[in-house]
């Protein structure tokens, strides 16, 4: 129905807007404004930004009314658009838009795996607008920002390496060591190990890649911060300086997660769908043992979802030991068993992933426990 594109069930949906959500607060927490673009732009636009020369191929295009139209592969030239869209100072400097864009890509059929290689995604993306010498301590914000996020999705295991200058390039030897210095300043100011991958950089600017190990010691390349005078200068982007003369802003390209269907992908192999309680899509499940604790049942239930908690529950008249074994290989965080003595005494009978039985709990105990783990991100 829609090669390369994902359908999200509610499961899957509901960990996407837990990443979602959390990237959000990371962009309120850091000072990026949230921007929307629209998805299809007219050929003008892809034509002064050069993707329609040299992208065409990868991009889905579409005509109305005689008018050229693609839909946008990247983020990038819509954000250049919005700051166009007013006089900036130097004092406005460093703008930092971010959107969840929505992107299309016209890979090839056979390039197409699972949620790792799609044709429609959606990315954290974000662009920072700053003078030239503001790169380095925006770039080192960005590290310090990316490193925070990855430890709280469990990944302590990052590789860095620094792209640099190709033999085909514009811009002078002394721009390019001015903009890879302060790349590698950013990193040493982070107290970071990282390698150097000589001409590697795009042909507009150098840039740092960082790539995930996960817990079977598998690597994905996921962030990254790129440099880019180039498209301020082909949109005709600049700002006021300090002595009323126009300058361009460097316009820097970062994402930390990059594309949401293989950060999600990622994530359920790393977990091997084991997802942390925070992220987890179910984070509890009510088992009745007879029918005699349905009400009951479905009172615990309403309690823990108007606590935020992510909960179902299993009524089915089936035997308590074979409830049990299927969620626990469902992999959910937490087994809420109810019986007799349990809806007597207001409590549950708790059991944990890891087979753990915590014993009978009361309804409020539980939930300053499931708050805290949650809070914890554990």
């Amino acid at each position: 129905d829609a090669p390369g594109m994902v359908f999200w069930h509610p499961r899957g949906g509901s960990i996407w807007q837990e990443v979602e959500q959390y990237m959000r607060k990371m962009f309120r927490d850091y000072d990026y404004q949230e921007v929307r673009t629209p998805t299809i732009m007219d050929r003008t636009l892809w034509e002064k930004s050069g993707h329609w020369q040299n992208y065409h191929d990868n991009m889905f295009v579409t005509k109305s009314e005689n008018r050229d139209y693609a839909v946008k592969p990247m983020n990038c030239p819509g954000h250049v658009q919005i700051f166009n869209s007013g006089l900036h100072s130097y004092r406005d400097l460093p703008l930092r838009l971010a959107e969840f864009g929505s992107c299309h890509r016209n890979e090839p059929s056979g390039s197409l795996h699972g949620l790792m290689r799609v044709r429609g995604f959606t990315q954290d993306d974000a662009h920072i607008f700053c003078a030239e010498e503001q790169v380095e301590a925006e770039v080192a914000d960005f590290i310090r920002m990316l490193y925070r996020v990855y430890g709280d999705f469990g990944f302590n295991d990052v590789i860095v390496k620094l792209s640099t200058r190709p033999e085909k390039r514009i811009g002078t030897d002394e721009d390019w060591d001015r903009a890879e210095t302060a790349l590698a300043n950013a990193l040493k100011i982070n107290n970071l190990e990282f390698e150097y991958q000589p001409g590697e950089g795009a042909f507009y600017g150098p840039k740092i890649e960082f790539t995930l190990k996960d817990s079977l010691g598998r690597m994905w390349q996921c962030g990254t911060i790129q440099l880019d005078p180039n498209l301020p200068e082909r949109l005709g982007a600049e700002y006021v300086a300090e002595d009323n003369s126009r300058k361009r802003p460097v316009m820097l390209h970062r994402a930390i997660v990059g594309s949401m269907e293989r950060f999600l992908g990622i994530l359920i192999e790393n977990y091997a769908g084991a997802m942390p309680l925070w992220l987890a899509p179910v984070q509890a499940m009510v088992l009745n043992i007879s029918e005699g604790q349905v009400d009951y049942a479905n009172q615990v239930v309403d309690t823990l979802k108007k606590n935020g908690i992510r909960v179902e529950n299993d009524l089915r008249n089936e035997k308590i030991t074979y409830k049990i074994r299927e969620h626990s290989l469902q992999k959910l965080p937490y087994l809420l068993v109810v019986g007799d003595k349990e809806m007597q005494a207001g409590h549950v009978a708790v059991r944990t992933r890891k087979g753990e039985d915590l014993g009978s709990m009361p309804i409020n105990a539980l939930i300053e426990r499931l708050k805290a783990e949650i809070e914890a991100k554990v």
